[in-house]
């Protein structure tokens, strides 16, 4: 699997923050993070924050510009809130241009490295209105001002569909990660045939029981990592892009220590399939 340019080993992901969200994300990137996760999503996102962040820390001369992976998202109306950032009368791609250029402004740059759309308007197939958004991003990738393209929260089925009429290609799919489906094998499987890399989260929350498991402490103890990172370096093996939305400093550094190679290729077959087996 090939990375998309300098695409980093993990992303900070900052959504359900609010008020906090700016000090933590600085805290992300002084602790090592150059990739950050936002969404132009009000509901659970302060993209406003967000880049509030981004602008603090190379003013301090942590980071440069270049230093960082900015990934952000355009929301359909159905995943808003009232405070939008479009005109909800407008047309879907007139809706993508002007989520994109709020992002911009609340991001205060210029480019967006990643631009994501934050889910389908449906929970199967491919509305009307998905394609609508998906060829407007098209038109803003064109423009320059966008890296890549990706997705989020889409299955197999609706990955597999966008990928018979998408003239941009995306580069990444972004799902939440669950172990009870073989940390989403058939997705996992599109994304490898396809050369598109696989974003994972809530790898923790999703799957506490997992990595609570006294065979996921076993493995750590093993490898003197705590099970946290356990299940970071199954996703690496897995050839995943990890996020993590941890406040805490500590577990940000564990996080950023994970790398491949730590698990033996038996331990990654044993937790490939563990919540699977449990399930049965």
């Amino acid at each position: 699997m090939s990375l998309v340019g300098d695409t980093p080993a993990f992303l900070y992901g900052t959504a359900w923050k609010e008020e906090r969200t700016t000090a933590l994300a600085e805290t992300a990137i002084e602790q090592g993070f150059r990739g950050i996760d936002t969404a132009n999503q009000r509901k659970h996102y302060f993209e406003v924050a967000v880049g509030k962040a981004i602008s603090n820390q190379i003013e301090k001369g942590t980071v440069s510009r270049d230093d960082l992976f900015i990934q952000t998202k355009f929301t359909h109306r159905d995943g808003q809130d009232h405070r939008l950032p479009y005109d909800a009368d407008a047309a879907v791609s007139k809706q993508v241009q002007q989520s994109f250029a709020k992002s911009l402004e609340h991001l205060q740059t210029d480019r967006i490295d990643s631009f994501i759309l934050h889910g389908p308007s449906q929970g199967v197939g491919l509305a009307a209105q998905d394609w609508e958004a998906w060829f407007a991003m098209e038109e803003v990738h064109e423009q320059g001002a966008v890296g890549v393209l990706g997705v989020s929260n889409f299955s197999a089925e609706q990955l597999e569909t966008l990928l018979t009429k998408a003239e941009v290609r995306p580069s990444f799919v972004q799902n939440r990660c669950l172990a009870e489906v073989e940390w989403d094998w058939q997705v996992r499987r599109i994304c490898k045939e396809n050369d598109i890399i696989y974003q994972g989260f809530s790898l923790l929350t999703a799957n506490r029981k997992v990595w609570a498991s006294g065979r996921v402490a076993a493995i750590g103890k093993l490898h003197e990592i705590t099970p946290a990172q356990v299940i970071f370096c199954l996703a690496l093996e897995l050839d995943m892009l990890p996020l993590t939305g941890t406040s805490d400093a500590e577990h940000m550094r564990d996080t950023l220590a994970c790398s491949r190679g730590v698990l033996k290729p038996e331990e990654v077959q044993q937790l490939k399939t563990i919540a699977v087996r449990q399930s049965r």
